[in-house]
């Protein structure tokens, strides 16, 4: 049975995406940074007849968390065959370049970008005993530097500064780690699950849960054929799948 970490995972898209690698027979780990709210998610779960999983406290802004939640996986399993790197925050908004406060960045940073890094590096051994590993970092359509230097782009007039920089450095590191990876079975992108109506936007989205985690899953299931180094965006690029960087 392939197993899976989703950080963020008990709420939302992150919830849906366990739901639906449940369905197709993984073992979930669900990361949640308390550890409550993560038991609640897994009885949901189980009350629906999908056991196969299990919270794990994982804090992604905290050292101390990340390393514990890894020393706690590494004893429950040898191998990891998938990490989706799925928390995020949007941080206070309204957000400018000029008058955005500079602790703002930093939280957002923390999270969306800081915090991939750190899990990455904390899970990546176990990742490495998998024959087929898969690495999904959940971006958002608004870390595309090319459109948002196209005038004719649906959202160019948004731009809240510190969170679409912070997708913006997540995905250059997506580029990065992929290339670092890609003489190994490794498979690691950028997935943007579109404007979906969450908790995160205040349901404004009108997107749904179920297909934003679908896209998550799809990459998360590539096949050994599947494309590594990519940013999958259904929202922006509907004809391709594949965003502009």
């Amino acid at each position: 049975m392939k197993t899976v970490l989703i950080t963020g995972a008990n709420k939302s898209i992150g919830f849906e995406t366990a739901r639906q690698l449940l369905q197709q027979g993984y073992y979930v780990y669900l990361g949640c940074r308390d550890i409550k709210k993560g038991e609640q998610a897994v009885n949901q779960l189980k009350s629906a007849g999908l056991n196969e999983v299990e919270p794990i406290e994982i804090d992604v802004d905290d050292t101390r968390s990340i390393k514990a939640a890894g020393e706690l996986l590494a004893q429950k399993t040898k191998v990891l065959d998938v990490l989706i790197n799925n928390a995020g925050i949007s941080g206070d908004m309204p957000q400018t370049a000029l008058e955005t406060d500079i602790n703002v960045f930093r939280q957002v940073f923390e999270t969306n970008f800081f915090g991939v890094i750190e899990v990455t590096q904390t899970f990546i051994n176990l990742l490495r005993q998998s024959s087929a590993p898969r690495i999904v970092n959940v971006t958002s359509g608004l870390g595309s530097l090319t459109l948002h230097n196209d005038p004719t782009w649906k959202y160019y007039g948004v731009k809240p500064t510190s969170y679409v920089s912070s997708k913006a450095a997540l995905n250059a590191y997506t580029i990065v780690l992929a290339n670092n990876l890609q003489d190994t079975p490794f498979k690691v992108n950028a997935v943007d699950p579109g404007y979906t109506a969450t908790d995160f936007n205040h349901h404004s989205g009108p997107g749904t849960v179920p297909d934003a985690a679908a896209r998550v899953v799809k990459a998360a299931t590539l096949g050994a054929d599947g494309p590594t180094g990519q940013f999958f965006s259904d929202d922006n690029a509907p004809e391709t799948g594949i965003s502009p960087w």
